[in-house]
């Protein structure tokens, strides 16, 4: 079983720049970490490996400190990782990333099985897993919720959709993406974080990949452009009340038609 695992690196905290001219977050001075659902499709991986045997790569895409998210995930026993790094890359869109995860995992070889975070936490669009598994012309399923069986043929795993969970039995390959409460993230083993040190991370950049052209890649290779950002507005007077049955409900009206009066005299 040869197992891919997309990790991202993501800000830890939600207070951050952004950049007015690209519409980016400026992630320079920002503490990261790996993303939370990317660590549980990590762990979805090893639980397949602990029962099946195999190898798991792992791929992250951004600067060098992104190498950090490998050294991470071979403390938790990943075998190889690979960090995409280069200029060209920086400022992608869905499309955009999508496609250099596919050319960088198409340039290292062929996988059985792909798994992803269902989301991020920075852009938490949830539409990266189903744009690479498009390029790569694989199945795709999202909102993974469980694993109740796999074999060396097959997989078969839980979807949770709003009112429903649906039972799929699917064959290889096929890509996944995974909630974050599938599994709970083992701990990095001490053994395996004192080895990760020396253990080498594999850099991909423009040059491993097939299509080489640098149009095709980051902000120049994005089909969307953000128009206008600012940020949230933050409440500045909170109110507590503590009333109870027809109080509440009469109180909650009127706070209403106070919040609806307010943007009516804002419309005029």
């Amino acid at each position: 079983m040869k197992i891919a695992v997309c990790m991202k690196q993501v800000p830890a905290y939600s207070e951050g720049n952004m950049d007015e001219k690209t519409g980016l977050i400026v992630r320079s001075g920002l503490e990261a970490v790996v993303n939370r659902c990317d660590l549980s499709a990590l762990e979805t991986a090893l639980q397949i490996k602990e029962e099946l045997g195999g190898v798991i790569d792992v791929f992250t895409m951004g600067p060098e400190r992104a190498e950090a998210v490998i050294k991470e995930a071979y403390a938790m026993g990943a075998d190889q990782g690979y960090c995409i790094s280069h200029k060209a890359f920086g400022g992608a869109d869905v499309l955009a990333t999508s496609y250099t995860l596919m050319q960088a995992i198409s340039s290292v070889g062929e996988y059985d099985l792909i798994l992803c975070g269902r989301q991020t936490t920075d852009g938490d669009t949830s539409q990266v897993s189903g744009a690479l598994a498009k390029w790569m012309n694989m199945p795709h399923f999202t909102s993974v919720t469980g694993l109740k069986k796999v074999t060396e043929q097959e997989i078969t795993f839980e979807q949770s959709f709003e009112n429903e969970i649906w039972v799929q039995t699917m064959t290889y390959p096929c890509l996944l993406a995974v909630d974050g409460c599938i599994f709970k993230p083992r701990l990095p083993s001490l053994q395996l974080k004192m080895a990760s040190r020396k253990k080498k991370v594999v850099r991909i950049g423009l040059e491993q990949l097939e299509d080489k052209h640098p149009q095709h890649y980051g902000l120049k290779g994005s089909a969307t452009r953000v128009c206008r950002i600012f940020p949230p507005q933050k409440t500045s007077q909170r109110d507590i009340a503590f009333v109870n049955g027809e109080n509440a409900a009469d109180y909650i009206m009127k706070v209403m038609e106070k919040i609806v009066s307010l943007g009516e005299e804002k419309d005029e």
